[in-house]
């Protein structure tokens, strides 16, 4: 059956886009995997209907069934995420092995920005993945979420205010390596005042244990409170293992520069935003096992 054909090659042509699309909705690469699934057996389903010659573009189509599938998931996780041990953060990827169509302009793929994206209801946020990082018209992303295009335009101008998002450029990110490899160089010397000074007075940090690890259980607030979080690290190290100290090193995720700091017989991955003088402003730790699978650990 040739429409068979049509739909099953075109699902496996549009994947990848489909997964970066369902991933910077959902945080969750499973769960973007999932959803893309599902819309390959919403595809086979359609076109043993009788209107399937109707469909004139199975990518937008399929684009279509991914979002609003990714719009009822996020809603379906809200209540799960609520009743999450501790702070939840999106999980971590390295980009290098995703396709490209995954990947795209690398826009709203940032670990922070997936975070603060859960402020969003859900259809903003598929407005505004589907501007930002697939380039997406506020016409064609009208017809997905059945809004206006005005009402799309705005639905996109103020997730850009809400989340700071440069509607021009993306905030450039040479200034948290730079503060990175500074951090980096204090934790292996067990420089303790070094990373307490890095720190901006009103620095936040989140960390995603999972209840699978010991972590915070809720935001830290303020560099006294972190400065303290950093040097039970550091400090309980040395007495945990004297002879594996704390180990530091910076990898990708997410296309962007994060540390990886191995302690107590562990691995957390940490994204920093830092300011232009170089003081961290944002620490998010991802420290749940189960999150840190699509990343390399290795040092």
């Amino acid at each position: 059956m040739t429409l068979t054909v049509s739909a099953t090659s075109a699902w496996q042509s549009e994947r990848n886009r489909l997964l970066g699309i369902a991933y910077r909705m959902l945080g969750d690469f499973g769960h973007a995997e999932d959803v893309v699934s599902e819309v390959a057996i919403d595809a086979v389903k359609r076109e043993r209907q009788a209107d399937a010659e109707h469909v004139g573009s199975w990518p937008a189509w399929l684009t279509t069934v991914c979002v609003r599938r990714s719009v009822d998931r996020v809603r379906q996780l809200a209540a799960v995420r609520e009743e999450y041990t501790g702070p939840w953060l999106p999980e971590p990827l390295d980009a290098s092995r995703l396709p490209e169509e995954t990947v795209a302009n690398r826009e709203l793929l940032s670990l922070a920005l997936l975070h603060l994206a859960e402020q969003l209801a859900p259809e903003a946020r598929a407005a505004l993945v589907l501007h930002r990082a697939f380039a997406m018209s506020a016409p064609e992303i009208a017809d997905i979420l059945e809004k206006t295009p005005a009402a799309v335009r705005q639905m996109i101008s103020r997730a850009e205010r809400r989340l700071e998002i440069d509607p021009e450029a993306p905030a450039p990110r040479a200034k948290d390596r730079a503060a990175l490899e500074k951090l980096v160089g204090a934790i292996e010397q067990g420089d303790i005042d070094t990373v307490v000074a890095m720190l901006d007075r009103d620095a936040v940090l989140w960390a995603d244990g999972g209840g699978k690890v010991k972590s915070a259980m809720n935001p830290l607030f303020g560099a006294a409170r972190i400065a303290r979080f950093f040097t039970g690290i550091l400090g309980k190290a040395a007495v945990f293992d004297p002879e594996e100290p704390v180990r530091a090193w910076i990898i990708e995720v997410n296309s962007e520069p994060a540390l990886v700091l191995r302690h107590h017989g562990r691995s957390d991955v940490l994204v920093i935003d830092a300011a232009p003088d170089g003081s961290i402003r944002e620490v998010r730790q991802v420290s749940n096992p189960d999150k840190l699978t699509r990343v390399s650990l290795d040092g």
